[in-house]
């Protein structure tokens, strides 16, 4: 203690040697007051702005304005309009063509090989949990470079319930801040061919099997409605309850005197008969009993009210017809079909109940698992002009095959996808799909600062990424 007032001391006396020797009232005004010692509060970090000028920006398939600027600030979209001043400090980009960054629905970059094939994951394992922000560097910014921005991941991708898919920003400099969503669906798989096991090669499910998935993951779905239901019911019991109990406090207070004087005439009585006095017990309603906590009904009940999508991925055509029968008892849910390889056998079903199909237009050889064998790269096209949306994925196996999501749409307007709607599949319609077309998917105010620069037209031939922002930040340059 005498060392802390020594040095105490002796600070406080350099102070005022400090303010004699230069003249300085204002510092010994200071000392007298007790505030030199008093450390200067933290300076507020300055805003990070990014000021975008176009020549066109696309501000969503089928608006486009000409010579606009878009000012991101911390992140978010915070002016739109043709002459925009650049704040002091700003990073200043131009280029012919701006539009939102893509967005890749069915990836499998920065997730972990073990999770990504884990068959034991349950409604409420969280493919977040599996992701690695910092895996496979060089194929994110291949990605980057592609004008990938933001990606969906899903573990278990084999397993019949494979948990709640991830959002996630493939910046690799951006760690796990990069998590946008970590509840974005409940995915599921029908019909999926087996390892064949000591003998190689792969093992087709039988269709009944195929059919007694399907029938489990709707059995799931109404287990979780009911779980839903019994928190509904409770919630309005224990309500009623409490007011119940609130009111007969009310009533008991209120006769609180009389019942004192009737318990004193009472006891006075059983003494004169020399027995025993018996308190009068009140009988109160019994408190209604708390459903039991269950993490994966929880997510089981969101799916069933509509709150997540149920992504499932289905091929043959008789899956998805059962899928589409199982889906007439559920109105709310809402249903998106990942592969859909015999999909347009049931395309008019799908736009009438309004379930999107990712398609994942790879070329793919001969292989041993059947449900592939109609893959056609013309699937997309055809869907589309039955009314169906479609979205474009990089299929969910491979995480290099992300860097490729603009080359996987080009190849499906190559094969009769109008140019737009490809577009469309790659911004607002995967952002709508996955519950964020609040923040992403296009290029609006108050939206996230997820842009791409590029030199001409998104997706045709010749055109070339310049400038990628991701979370308000320039992350690709023409220098890289």
């Amino acid at each position: 203690k005498r060392m802390r007032i020594v040095a105490s001391g002796l600070a406080t006396a350099g102070l005022v040697m400090a303010a004699l020797a230069v003249g300085a009232p204002a510092a010994w005004a200071a000392v007298q007051d007790g505030e030199a010692g008093e450390a200067a509060a933290p300076a507020e970090p300055a805003p990070v702005h990014v000021l975008v000028r176009a020549e066109r920006l696309i501000v969503r398939p089928g608006e486009v304005r000409e010579n606009t600027s878009v000012l991101i600030t911390d992140g978010r979209i915070v002016a739109i309009g043709p002459e925009l001043a650049a704040p002091e400090g700003a990073t200043v980009v131009e280029g012919p063509v701006v539009c939102a960054g893509f967005i890749d629905p069915w990836s499998a970059l920065g997730m972990e090989e073990a999770s990504r094939v884990d068959r034991g994951f349950s409604a409420a394992t969280r493919a977040a949990d599996g992701w690695n922000p910092y895996a496979d560097e060089h194929l994110r910014e291949e990605a980057l470079r592609a004008g990938v921005t933001t990606i969906h991941l899903q573990g278990g991708s084999t397993a019949q319930l494979g948990g709640l898919g991830a959002l996630v920003r493939i910046d690799p400099s951006l760690g796990e801040d990069a998590l946008v969503l970590s509840d974005a669906c409940l995915s599921a798989t029908v019909g999926l061919s087996a390892d064949g096991g000591f003998w190689g090669g792969v093992r087709a499910v039988d269709p009944f099997d195929r059919m007694q998935q399907i029938d489990r993951i709707f059995q799931n779905i109404a287990t979780g409605q009911a779980y839903a239901e019994s928190w509904a019911k409770y919630e309005k019991e224990i309500v009623e309850w409490e007011k119940a109990i609130a009111e007969k406090e009310a009533e008991l207070e209120k006769d609180f005197k009389k019942a004192k004087k009737d318990r004193e005439k009472d006891i006075e009585k059983a003494e004169e008969k020399d027995k025993e006095f018996k308190e009068k017990r009140y009988k109160e309603d019994r408190k209604p009993r708390r459903p039991k906590v269950d993490a994966d009904k929880a997510v089981l009940a969101r799916v069933a009210s509509g709150e997540i999508p149920l992504v499932v991925e289905a091929h043959r055509a008789s899956e998805i017809r059962g899928l589409l029968d199982a889906l007439e008892a559920y109105k709310r849910v809402r249903l998106v079909i990942a592969g859909g390889t015999e999909a347009l056998n049931q395309a008019e079903r799908l736009a009438e109940r309004g379930v999107t199909v990712i398609v994942w237009p790879a070329l793919r050889g001969p292989s041993g698992n059947d449900e592939y064998e109609g893959h056609d790269l013309a699937l997309a096209g055809e869907l589309a002009e039955q009314g169906v949306r479609v979205l474009i994925g990089s299929g969910g196996r491979e995480p290099a095959a992300t860097r490729d999501l603009p080359l996987l749409a080009a190849g499906c307007v190559g094969n009769g996808l109008d140019r737009d709607a490809a577009f469309s599949a790659l911004t607002i319609d995967a952002a709508r799909a996955l519950d964020v077309a609040d923040r992403l998917g296009s290029v609006e105010l108050g939206k996230d600062g997820e842009l791409i620069v590029l030199t001409g037209e998104p997706l045709a031939s010749a055109t070339r990424v310049q400038y990628v922002i991701s979370a308000g930040r320039v992350v690709v340059t023409p220098e890289d």
